[in-house]
């Protein structure tokens, strides 16, 4: 479990492929420290085992079905990738519950840049907006993040100049994409009014 509160940037040194995955290493500089074999760390949002440690690179492994549903499929030795370790109990719970479950990728559509501030919508499968609501929470590249509006396919949010300049969300584009996780609390809720609804109309 994690907060989406990105804990450091780290780089992608090695991307080496492994029958249908790959191995992916990481230079996690300074967060690498105290880091064992076995820990689960969110990379850009997506949760990952870390299967080797060699001073700051950590290694991970990504299956097929990671590289075909995230944007990690997509990154190039040199990228940039946001990281966080997993929750400890008694830790602060600064952002929101994130599970490092991408729910589906989507796609910078619009970034409205306002001097040190910007707000950005993202263009996303109808079935997520379902799970969202302003003011609610959402995951990007595992950043969580406040929602402003929310269309039908898209969504915007505020960022602040410090999240874009400790992120990699600073450095997104349009049509650049972004891995999305929605609010947990939000899948429950939608889940149980389909059941409910299914039950009634029986």
């Amino acid at each position: 479990m994690f907060t989406g509160l990105v804990e450091a940037t780290g780089k992608i040194t090695a991307l080496e492929p492994q029958g249908p995955g790959i191995r992916l290493v990481v230079d996690a500089q300074q967060l690498a420290l105290g880091v064992n074999i076995g820990d689960s760390i969110a990379n850009n949002g997506c949760c990952l085992t870390v299967i080797e440690v060699d001073e700051t690179n950590l290694a991970f492994e990504a299956g097929p079905e990671t590289l075909a549903k995230t944007s990690l499929g997509a990154k190039q030795v040199g990228d940039l990738i946001n990281l966080e370790r997993s929750l400890q109990v008694g830790d602060r719970l600064g952002g929101h519950l994130v599970t490092g479950h991408v729910d589906a990728v989507g796609t910078l559509d619009e970034r409205l840049d306002d001097q040190q501030w910007s707000t950005f919508w993202f263009k996303v499968p109808e079935a997520l907006t379902r799970q969202m609501a302003p003011k609610g929470s959402i995951t990007v590249e595992g950043v969580s993040l406040t929602l402003v509006d929310v269309e039908a396919d898209r969504f915007s949010v505020a960022l602040i100049p410090h999240t874009l300049e400790v992120t990699t969300l600073g450095t997104l584009q349009p049509g650049d994409p972004v891995n999305l996780e929605t609010d947990l609390l939000a899948k429950y809720v939608e889940q149980q009014m389909a059941a409910w609804s299914t039950d009634g109309n029986s």
